[in-house]
């Protein structure tokens, strides 16, 4: 049996590039939310990669986030709402490049309930034109989009993301703002909504200094908008709360054991049929996956 540690090394320009050397174990809202909402899924997707099946709602919701990216490419006088419905057929020319994309289509012409792509396209449409209502794109000049932000804590964890938009005032105050082509969560799960948003502004916090004014989360499905303000005691907190995440994520490497949690969300987990919750008997643990991912292995000391 083996002890599995992170890599403290920093990844290599080559490792950036894409190289084939391992990775450095790192933590990103997702994975973050994953290993909260059940250890044993993080396991999946972070240790085993397993395969998941993409569904027509996660697709729906690349597509719109690439026709929102790409109208920032336009001079400001022509991000126009038309302009706008007029990138969809070519963005979603490069999704359906993959077949895996193209294939949930098939099944409506085999006579399952899978709306037409037409029809699909079309409710795509609708989140775009959604956006406007919300926003003024002529009127805004991001700093980013799609942009990638990491930071090294001292205690040598890596934490990284992609930020949808990144706004820059003049004033230098900063507001990050994402897509989301869902509804408005209720006052209940904001907590959970804002997340992510808390985890890009410690990042930003730490390697810019400066406290994200605005976090802004844009809900296309109903129109509506959920802005909150960060405090940088409420960052400090946050930061230690990843810590504590990371540091249990350490522990079930360390001792390979990563227990499942039913909820609700199971309904949709593709891994149902490995879930001791469900019956199943989940893989041995992938100690060459593990290691593929940059968790370097130790001996373990055996104790009398």
């Amino acid at each position: 049996m083996t002890v599995l540690h992170p890599d403290p090394v920093s990844p290599s320009p080559a490792e950036a590039a894409g190289d084939s050397a391992p990775r450095r174990p790192s933590l990103s809202p997702s994975r973050a939310a994953d290993f909260k909402t059940c250890p044993l899924l993080y396991r999946f997707r972070t240790i085993d990669r397993l395969p998941e099946r993409k569904s027509l709602a996660a697709v729906r919701g690349t597509l719109v986030h690439t026709v929102l990216e790409k109208l920032y490419d336009l001079p400001a006088r022509e991000r126009t709402p038309e302009a706008a419905q007029q990138l969809i057929a070519p963005a979603w020319a490069e999704l359906s490049a993959d077949p895996a994309i193209t294939e949930l289509f098939a099944a409506a012409e085999a006579g399952e309930p899978t709306p037409s792509l037409e029809s699909w396209l079309a409710s795509a449409g609708t989140l775009v034109e959604s956006y406007f209502s919300l926003e003024d794109p002529t009127r805004i000049q991001p700093e980013g989009r799609e942009q990638l932000v990491e930071v090294t804590l001292p205690d040598g964890l890596l934490l990284r993301g992609f930020v949808d938009r990144l706004d820059v005032a003049p004033t230098g105050a900063l507001r990050v703002v994402d897509y989301k082509t869902g509804s408005m969560p209720r006052e209940a799960f904001e907590a959970k909504a804002l997340f992510q948003m808390k985890f890009y502004a410690l990042v930003l916090w730490r390697t810019r200094g400066v406290v994200a004014s605005q976090l802004k989360l844009l809900y296309l499905a109903g129109g509506d908008a959920l802005t909150y303000a960060p405090d940088e005691a409420e960052l400090v907190r946050f930061e230690r709360t990843l810590q504590a995440i990371w540091a249990a994520i350490e522990r079930a490497v360390a001792t390979q054991d990563f227990r499942p949690n039913r909820t609700r969300l199971c309904d949709w987990c593709d891994h149902q049929a490995l879930c001791p919750s469900f019956g199943g008997t989940p893989p041995p643990f992938p100690a060459e996956a593990a290691a593929a991912a940059g968790w370097a292995t130790l001996p373990i000391v055996e104790r009398d």
